[in-house]
């Protein structure tokens, strides 16, 4: 295939698969063009003829179009340049289209999604829930996808359930709203001793990875929430920012109100000019450490099950989000 053909076609492919529904041409066409790449509708058929018969593409009619698992397959292994440009890019851009508004509880958040086996949440939806119940999540609400919904280009598979959980860039976006820019400078595996905060023991920066730190450190088998939760000394997943100085009290004030709508997610807010954690903050700024979204369900995979987890995986209306007690109802 041509280089310019090639390209063409993984733009169309990156577009579907980060589409919730089937697209049809025009779609495509119009989400191209926003992207700055113009191509009228005629051509974006052809594009989808050819990927219909590499089998990238399934044609569904009038419905449109829907990316296959090989078409996805083919986004990923050619998306090297993307990956480069790094998390923090996502971070900012899902900061900027979250709508939440912590006054009027209207508006979308951040979600991450995790698949798994419906006995699997079934299991160990006991663990879940002490992970929450010792302010261990990122606030205390999360939704559910069944078997056939897709979300962030994710479809659930027969027999299988997804939890969406609040990430905590949701927190960037509230303040955000209020005037207050924040910079997240890492995501790292926060030691607790007797339930407190007492280091980070590891830390990967948000600049210089294109994969969330929770996932790599869930994955690696390298938290330890069955302590965490028990004796209190374990290590969680955690995420460090910067805000200015001039902000602190706002902030404090926002994370209050947060905590009543269920997406409190602040562990700890330091003072001006000093280090929190042993990390030290510039000049004007202060550092606040905030939970991992992953969290309460990183302790499944901590158990040995199979689960697939996407931080960061899309935007989702608050008023789908329901406390996380209520997850029993699912199983």
């Amino acid at each position: 295939m041509k280089e310019d053909i090639k390209v063409n076609c993984l733009r169309i492919l990156r577009i579907l698969s980060q589409a919730d529904e089937p697209l049809s041409s025009r779609e495509i066409a119009e989400r191209l063009s926003t992207r700055g790449y113009p191509m009228s509708e005629r051509t974006v058929r052809l594009y989808l003829a050819r990927l219909d018969k590499e089998g990238f593409t399934k044609n569904l009619g009038k419905k449109g179009r829907l990316i296959t698992e090989l078409g996805k397959k083919e986004v990923e292994e050619n998306s090297i340049f993307e990956k480069v440009s790094l998390l923090s890019s996502k971070i900012d851009r899902l900061t900027y289209l979250m709508t939440f508004d912590v006054h009027f509880k209207t508006g979308t958040v951040v979600i991450n999604v995790s698949v798994m086996h419906h006995e699997v949440l079934k299991q160990n939806l006991e663990y879940i829930e002490a992970v929450f119940e010792r302010g261990y999540g990122m606030g205390q609400l999360v939704t559910v996808f069944k078997a056939g919904e897709t979300i962030g280009g994710i479809t659930v598979p027969k027999d299988h359930i997804a939890v969406g959980t609040v990430c905590s860039v949701t927190l960037n976006g509230v303040l955000l709203h209020h005037g207050i820019p924040v910079t997240s400078l890492f995501g790292g595996l926060l030691e607790l001793k007797s339930h407190k905060p007492y280091r980070f023991a590891e830390v990967i920066y948000y600049q210089g990875t294109s994969i969330d730190p929770l996932e790599v450190f869930i994955r690696s088998r390298m938290t330890d929430y069955s302590e965490a939760i028990s004796s209190g000394n374990g290590k969680i997943g955690a995420g460090f920012r910067e805000m200015p100085a001039e902000s602190r009290s706002q902030v404090i004030e926002i994370a209050q109100r947060l905590e009543k709508v269920g997406l409190g997610g602040f562990m700890l807010i330091g003072w001006p000019d000093e280090p929190l954690l042993d990390i030290p903050v510039p000049a004007g700024q202060i550092g606040s450490v905030v939970i991992g979204g992953l969290n309460p369900i990183a302790i499944v995979e901590e158990k040995g099950h199979s689960v697939h987890s996407r931080a960061l995986a899309a935007l989702l209306d608050y008023e789908r989000l329901f406390p996380y007690y209520k997850l029993k109802k699912y199983i």
